[in-house]
């Protein structure tokens, strides 16, 4: 029987259940997942959930995401595409959040239930979020930062965006909590790297030149944080990164020591999720108002934990 992780590995290049060009069985539910990205394991993992509940529950699904994510156009587009094909519920994750909302409106009054996943919707559209606990998750990540530093000094963020709600809540979750529980330590820039590790490599080496001083890094996604572990490398600095996600490149650089720890969240279950809402949506069966898909802490004395290796996506 194959892994988990030999699935997303021989998914990656395909599309989930069939393409645009496809016909629908019109006995079964057909659910349209567009993701913020495609190009990171992350969303892998999360297409590799959504495929597990469709062939439990018997829907087709289609699943696509932009190159990038920051094509806000890009995804805008494939959202009115899903909504060609009339589907039984679509599934959004948004790079903008305020972006999608004319096109969800839409979809809302054409009868089309509408699921958030991942990253929120800035309107009462979507029926549920199928989501991580985004300022907790950041607020943990502050704890450990500052844990690592010694409760005192200079500490960034890098950021992938400050359009998505993901993007908005990792970064107040951070940035609140160190206000709040830790006033010793100074938060002295954010930067954005659109959660692209070569953009994110640059700004870490460019926060490390401005501030000597510099104790500690957040990285908010897969790609911010496994570039702050480049420009860290690169640097050959001793700063505190700590990540979120948990692709390979980041797990190595953990086991490595580059970074020294993350939090992980459970993409698998937020595709699952997502598409059992839909399915329950589209039959008029009341879904909760949001779906904690739940979140975990990992560093190098946990990574290989049971608990912990089987939310692990690299």
């Amino acid at each position: 029987m194959l892994n988990r992780r030999t699935l997303i590995g021989l998914l990656t290049a395909t599309t989930l259940l069939g393409s645009a060009g496809m016909s629908f069985a019109e006995d079964k539910p057909y659910i349209a997942l567009i993701s913020k990205g495609f190009q990171h394991q992350f969303w892998q993992a999360v297409k590799l959930g959504a495929e597990q509940a469709a062939e439990e529950f018997g829907a087709t699904v289609t699943y696509e995401g932009p190159d990038g994510e920051g094509a806000v156009d890009r995804q805008l587009d494939m959202i009115s595409a899903a909504m060609a094909k009339k589907p039984s519920a679509i599934g959004i994750a948004a790079i903008d959040s305020q972006a999608t909302v004319p096109l969800l409106r839409r979809a809302q009054e054409a009868g089309i239930p509408v699921i958030a996943f991942d990253s929120g919707v800035a309107s009462d559209i979507p029926v549920t979020t199928a989501s991580t606990d985004n300022l907790a998750s950041a607020r943990l990540a502050a704890d450990k930062l500052a844990e690592l530093i010694g409760g005192a000094g200079k500490v960034a963020v890098v950021s992938f965006d400050q359009t998505s709600q993901t993007g908005i809540e990792r970064r107040d979750g951070f940035v609140e909590q160190i206000a709040a529980a830790h006033a010793d330590i100074e938060i002295v820039a954010i930067e954005y790297g659109g959660g692209d590790h070569l953009r994110s490599a640059e700004i870490t080496k460019t926060l490390l030149q401005a501030y000597p001083d510099l104790k500690g890094i957040f990285g908010t996604n897969e790609g911010s944080a496994i570039g702050v572990a480049i420009g860290k490398k690169e640097s050959s600095s001793d700063i505190v990164v700590i990540g979120y996600d948990s692709g390979k490149a980041q797990t190595d650089a953990i086991r490595d020591g580059v970074i020294a720890g993350a939090i992980t969240q459970n993409p698998v279950g937020i595709g699952y999720e997502s598409v059992k809402a839909g399915i329950a949506a589209s039959k008029g069966e009341a879904v909760p108002a949001h779906i904690d898909t739940g979140f975990y802490y990992y560093d190098a004395s946990n990574i290989d934990d049971p608990k912990i290796a089987a939310v692990l996506y690299d």
